[in-house]
């Protein structure tokens, strides 16, 4: 089992793809010269063979809307062309803990891009979260102009924040240490920098890795991170969700975004008691995306702006992921309705539909005799009730334990 991603530009005459003898699919990163339009995943159970005419006839059906804004815009563009506004100076920041070898990965992605930056000053910082040994500064001496910075106190939001601290540029992106990021990457946030020069953050399309294992096939068909191939604005308000800005989740993903740096600053960095490791491995992202909102900037999805990411590889791993997303999304919910009196109906509301929308899919798998929808869902539905009964309080006074001893 396994799919094969396979990266084709639909610009060009389109050549068969064949499998290898493990592999049952294809993983399609559609590209309309140079500009990610599509991601499709392609069974192929018996023939090990994509051919050209199936590929166009994909192509037809899947791509072709998303070709046809690509050629639109960039049509606009050049007829209309317009004074750009300056691009902001930019850090990079990864926070890691342990994953010497994929912080290697990603470093090596980023190091084949940086040199070609629109951007007018880069710098990648890499925080160190309380590694257990050297390797980790070891991995970042092997790679030029990489700052490293030690954070002791283990948690993701203190290695955000030290990141916040420590950085130079007037806007910070982060990356997890599990993505590896698009030969555009850098070229899609500077696009929409300077089309949205006043937001106050940006995420980015997540694209799978690797789909190798079951859990990983299994993760991106139920929809993985995926956020779509068309820009999104997001504001404080949506006349089409009542219950918008609380379910930030829409906005999406932490392993991929960036800020203005002076505006974290000034709401007071990301909350240290939100993603924190194991007890409490979630809800960081939510948080700072509401946050972002709820001051009054725009957040804006742009798909250029794209990373690859290593999804779970066993079923274990993947089932604890889900049962951290149901823990980490009630916790944020406790602390934002707690700290937002003026939204506190619709966080009570956000709890209720999310409780009614996680049993609708557990039904269902009941219903169709799925037996891995039903575990997922369970351990989703297990992980909200575990946040709503109290975690986030438990992760407050844990969090000042590690303040305390760490003066």
């Amino acid at each position: 089992m396994g799919y094969k991603i396979v990266d084709v530009e639909l610009s060009s005459p389109l050549a068969p793809i064949e499998l290898g003898p493990q592999q049952d699919g294809v993983g399609l990163i559609a590209r309309w010269q140079n500009r990610l339009v599509g991601f499709e995943m392609i069974t192929l159970p018996t023939t090990g063979v994509l051919s050209a005419e199936r590929l166009r006839s994909i192509a037809d059906q899947r791509f072709a809307p998303r070709v046809l804004v690509a050629k639109m815009e960039e049509e606009l563009r050049r007829r209309r062309p317009v004074a750009e506004p300056a691009l902001p100076s930019l850090s990079i920041a990864i926070c890691t803990k342990d994953r010497a070898e994929r912080l290697s990965r990603l470093l090596a992605s980023l190091d084949d891009i940086r040199r070609k930056s629109a951007f007018p000053f880069v710098e990648i910082l890499v925080v160190d979260n309380a590694s257990a040994d050297s390797a980790t500064r070891e991995a970042v001496q092997r790679f030029k102009d990489i700052r490293y910075v030690f954070e002791p106190r283990a948690g993701l939001d203190f290695a955000r924040n030290a990141a916040v601290r420590s950085a130079s540029g007037s806007m910070i992106a982060y990356l997890d240490d599990d993505v590896v990021v698009d030969r555009n990457w850098l070229e899609g946030l500077a696009k929409v920098c300077r089309d949205h020069p006043g937001a106050g953050g940006f995420t980015g399309l997540v694209l799978p890795l690797r789909l190798d294992t079951e859990a990983q096939i299994f993760f991106e068909q139920r929809g993985g991170f995926g956020r779509g191939f068309n820009r999104n604005e997001f504001h404080n308000a949506r006349f089409d969700n009542p219950l918008h800005p609380v379910g930030s989740g829409i906005l999406g993903a932490g392993c991929n975004m960036a800020f203005d740096r002076a505006l974290l600053l000034s709401l007071g960095g990301f909350d240290e008691a939100l993603d924190t490791g194991a007890p409490l491995p979630g809800g960081g992202d939510l948080d700072i995306f509401y946050r972002v909102l709820r001051s009054g900037r725009s957040m804006v999805y742009e798909p250029e702006y794209a990373v690859y990411h290593e999804h779970r590889e066993t079923i274990d791993q993947l089932r604890r992921q889900y049962w951290t997303w149901g823990l980490g999304m009630m916790a944020f919910l406790v602390k934002s309705r707690r700290t937002d009196a003026a939204l506190r109906a619709r966080h009570r509301a956000m709890v209720l539909w999310w409780f009614f929308d996680r049993l609708k899919v557990l039904a269902r798998a009941v219903r169709k005799l799925q037996g891995r929808d039903f575990r997922f869902a369970i351990a989703e539905l297990w992980g909200g009730i575990h946040g709503l009964a109290g975690e986030y309080d438990r992760s407050r006074v844990r969090v000042q334990a590690i303040r305390e001893l760490n003066q």
